[in-house]
């Protein structure tokens, strides 16, 4: 498999819900650079890309397994949880689940992560009035 390289960022809710308003107006064009998904700190991405789920990724990666309960016997973890994490993995785009001959088959589509944060990481902020405090 080829390196497949993901950009991640990390925003507040608030800015993501302006970044998007923004984006549906019109008044803020992505950048073909920006990141592919978003989340709303660190905390909440080292959830979706732990160790464990690391380890799993590299394991469907060297074996290929061509179902869920092979993916089970490889990993020892249930059915259910393995389903439950794959599931929010698609959802981030970072696996593919494809039904082959009545089975869940498991495809990874990105095998690393760029990290991107900082204060004005999402959209830079129009000036307006309001940017403009007096100093005193």
């Amino acid at each position: 498999m080829s390196i497949k390289v993901m950009k991640v960022g990390i925003i507040s809710k608030e800015e993501y819900i302006r970044r998007t308003i923004a984006i549906a107006k019109g008044t803020y064009t992505p950048k073909r650079t920006d990141p592919k998904i978003w989340f709303e700190s660190l905390n909440s991405m080292s959830q979706v890309l732990s160790a464990e789920n690391q380890a799993l990724l590299k394991l469907i990666v060297d074996h290929k397994p061509c179902s869920l309960v092979e993916l089970e016997a490889l990993s020892a973890r249930r059915k259910s949880n393995l389903s439950r994490t794959l599931k929010t993995l698609e959802k981030y785009g970072i696996v593919d689940l494809t039904k082959v001959n009545g089975k869940v088959v498991p495809k990874v589509k990105v095998t690393d992560f760029k990290v991107e944060f900082g204060l004005n990481l999402s959209m830079p902020v129009p000036k307006t009035e309001d940017n403009h405090l007096a100093c005193a």
